[in-house]
């Protein structure tokens, strides 16, 4: 809604699961208040099964690995009522961790959190001070609608 991510198609979806990692919270559920037995009632069972808990997603983030020298942090996102707990950052490192792990060189992110990604150790350019330079070819889809 807010137009931050750009939309994805299915297959790119499957493929953004493979190196990608969802945070998800326990959903606090308003359970109803246990029935109280009458004493009409038959004997009711002493046995309890604990629910598990609901759980939500509120966040997502994957690394999609171009070459064994270059793999680019992607579909970062929290629900804003998760955000500023560390959610984002925790998904940031997780993507950080699985890049190292497949031996990869280098992780760029683009986004339009400069001060966030800069507190996650990314920087705009290098130490031999490589830059990515971009040039647009196509409209974004939601850009193309009037």
């Amino acid at each position: 809604m807010q137009r931050l991510l750009l939309s994805r198609t299915h297959a790119e979806l499957i493929e953004l699961t493979r190196h990608g990692f969802v945070a998800m919270v326990d959903e606090v559920s308003e359970a109803p208040a246990p029935d109280i037995p009458s004493p009409s009632d038959p004997t009711p069972s002493d046995e309890v099964t604990p629910e598990e808990p609901a759980q939500r997603c509120v966040g997502f983030s994957a690394v999609e690995v171009y070459s064994p020298k270059l793999a680019e942090l992607q579909c970062l996102a929290v629900h804003p009522d998760y955000q500023r707990f560390g959610v984002g950052k925790r998904l940031v490192q997780m993507c950080v961790d699985r890049a190292r792990d497949l031996g990869i060189m280098e992780i760029m992110a683009i986004s339009s959190s400069d001060r966030f990604l800069e507190n996650c150790g990314f920087h705009y350019s290098l130490p031999d001070q490589k830059r990515a330079l971009f040039q647009q070819l196509r409209p974004r889809p939601y850009e193309d609608r009037s």
